[in-house]
């Protein structure tokens, strides 16, 4: 994460398997990539992989073409930040789309929507659908038809420095309340912040929103939700940590800033999720791997709950080598690479199956996030559901800045919404 709409800094596009400096739009053959039978052609694959995930996605890039000698993979890795706009620009001015895209889950519907997607109903793309988890395939459908096949999973949990809670002679939190109780003993026992705040990425604003009882919006009913008590207490609880000093925040590069902090042990704990696992072992606090624990994120007054994310893997609709790219979206969600990418960087797996191998079942991270994504909080899977994060991106600010109240910005963020949501009260 997509993991939500985590934010990555954008740094230069990495070219992979073509050694190309940019993405060409759609593959070169002409014949469908399948010629007598054998695919062949280029096939443009979009990774928005993070700096410690993408070199196991590139060797995995490479395993297709061993299969598939004659398909010329063009790997190149886009920034999470820039992909979602970089997407749209190249496939609305039909020039420069890959073939196939790592989408986050929420950017499907809205992909779909706007006919950017091939749809992948009765294609090579989807195998053995029956072996992906059910909560996986929400996301990869939008009127009825399948834009997508599902790759990872996750969601959000409590990173903790086992060594910094143990000094300051705390329990891992089970509530945001326990956690700002704590803060204090941490910071005089340790000389460590309590937790790292989000306050730049609205994904992170949601398990708040969902301890509170509240949500987004109601899909099924069309009512916008976020703007009843239990938003404008989400919005409040944010704020009480930051002034208390129980946390730390920043308006920017959160991603780095956070995962910063953990790993020097500025902080003692951080809302994560398991696309950060490798990234945090690799810093000093934690050169004993075993001392990152993690745990459910805190919950609030009345309830706890992250979100479902997750990525995807989707086909350009304008691709002029689909048949290359439905076989490349099957090899890149089969169990076999979802088993790979697990052992090496314990992403979760979104087939059933692959939880059965002993390696991915005693997996430590895989023990505690199955359990975390079997109870996860389903997204509005909706065309404008990644549309709905800017709001509380504006109001987060606004409210942690001083700019806003929380009863300001909860009402703030339902005006938004209905001016995006026509039909919803």
């Amino acid at each position: 994460m997509r993991r939500g709409i985590r934010g990555i800094t954008a740094t230069a596009l990495v070219a992979g398997l073509a050694l190309a400096a940019a993405a060409c739009g759609g593959g070169d053959g002409g014949d469908g990539g399948n010629s007598g039978g054998e695919l062949s052609g280029t096939v443009t694959f979009w990774d928005t992989s993070n700096d410690a995930e993408k070199a196991t996605y590139r060797k995995l890039a490479e395993g297709f073409q061993k299969q598939h000698p004659k398909v010329h993979v063009k790997y190149v890795n886009v920034p999470f930040g820039d992909a979602n706009a970089k997407f749209k620009n190249a496939a609305g001015g039909n020039s420069g789309a890959p073939d196939v895209m790592r989408t986050e889950v929420a950017w499907v519907a809205d992909f779909a929507n706007l006919g950017y997607l091939a749809p992948l109903d009765g294609t090579p793309a989807l195998d053995k659908t029956d072996d992906y988890l059910p909560q996986a395939v929400g996301s990869t459908k939008f009127k009825g038809k399948t834009y997508a096949a599902p790759q990872v999973i996750d969601t959000l949990g409590l990173f903790y420095n086992k060594k910094l809670l143990k000094d300051a002679g705390v329990e891992v939190p089970k509530s945001f309340d326990e956690l700002a109780k704590s803060a204090k003993k941490i910071k005089a026992k340790t000389g460590a912040t309590a937790l790292y705040l989000r306050g730049d990425d609205p994904y992170w604003f949601l398990p708040y929103l969902y301890g509170e009882g509240g949500d987004m919006v109601n899909a099924r009913d069309k009512v916008v939700e976020i703007d009843d008590g239990a938003g404008v207490k989400a919005f409040k609880t944010i704020k009480d940590l930051v002034d208390s000093k129980a946390a730390v925040t920043d308006a920017t590069d959160g991603q780095e800033n956070q995962l910063k902090a953990l790993k020097d042990g500025d902080v003692a704990m951080a809302v994560d999720g398991p696309w950060d696992i490798e990234g945090a072992r690799a810093g000093k606090a934690f050169k004993d791997k075993k001392n990152l624990g993690v745990a459910p994120v805190p919950g609030g007054s009345s309830a706890q709950g992250s979100p479902q994310g997750g990525w995807n893997l989707s086909v350009y609709a304008g691709s002029k080598n689909l048949q290359a790219s439905y076989a490349f979206v099957n090899y890149m969600s089969s169990a076999k690479v979802q088993q790979e990418t697990n052992e090496k960087l314990s992403l979760l797996p979104t087939r059933k199956s692959v939880y059965a191998v002993p390696a991915v079942k005693n997996n430590e991270m895989v023990k505690f996030f199955k359990p975390a994504v079997d109870g996860a909080v389903q997204r509005p899977w909706i065309a404008e559901g990644n549309s709905l994060f800017e709001p509380i991106k504006v109001q987060m600010n606004k409210v942690l800045t001083g700019a806003a109240t929380p009863e300001q910005a909860a009402k703030a963020t339902g005006d938004a919404y209905r001016k995006l949501l026509k039909d919803y009260k």
